[in-house]
């Protein structure tokens, strides 16, 4: 039982590769985007992006393959969603702030640095997925599909997190499972806000 936090990085891998594909798929196929936040994902990608040079660093070789597929995936539902709501020049700008703040962050601290900063980005991320959802009378766009594999993916995260001493994934995987079951109650039938 002892080696199963060694496994945690592995085990996320399998759930944050295709974590985003039953939402890109919920979207395509039926174009309802009721209740999600292009924000949400363009942060999402962009934060990954930050992710793999952080694990990078760290030398958590097992980390990249999650945090870049995370960082394509998220950037092309991204994408969908922006042409779907007509995405804001405000929040565009601010997501370009973000990213100069990640850059900034990694320049004057390193790793380190930049470790801290993606842990806040955590909850900048999430925020406007929850905000959205939880503003919107029917979030019938949301996919539970992919709230159940991030959750399933920070899970890990925070497990190997704990084994490592790494106060940084510690923190971000106990966001994400927070984060994930607020989405999930979300999506309930009969659930609203």
């Amino acid at each position: 039982m002892g080696d199963v936090p060694g496994y945690a990085p592995l085990a996320a891998t399998a759930f944050a590769i295709p974590q985003f594909l039953p939402q890109i798929v919920k979207v395509r196929r039926s174009g309802d985007t009721t209740g999600l936040s292009w924000p949400w994902a363009a942060l999402t990608s962009v934060n990954n992006a930050a992710w793999f040079g952080y694990f990078v660093l760290s030398g958590f070789w097992s980390a990249l393959a999650p945090s870049s597929s995370t960082a394509v995936l998220a950037g092309a539902l991204g994408i969908m969603l922006a042409r779907h709501e007509d995405a804001k020049r405000k929040a565009a700008a601010a997501i370009t702030a973000w990213a100069a703040i990640l850059v900034a962050a990694f320049i004057v601290a390193g790793r380190s640095g930049l470790g801290t900063v993606l842990t806040a980005a955590f909850v900048i991320q999430v925020a406007p997925s929850i905000w959205t959802a939880y503003r919107t009378r029917h979030p019938t766009g949301i996919s539970r599909g992919t709230w159940l594999l991030i959750l399933g993916e920070l899970s890990c995260w925070a497990l190997y997190g704990s084994e490592q001493s790494d106060p940084r994934l510690i923190t971000l995987g106990t966001l994400g499972v927070v984060a994930s079951v607020l989405m999930l109650a979300r999506t309930l039938p009969g659930k609203k806000p």
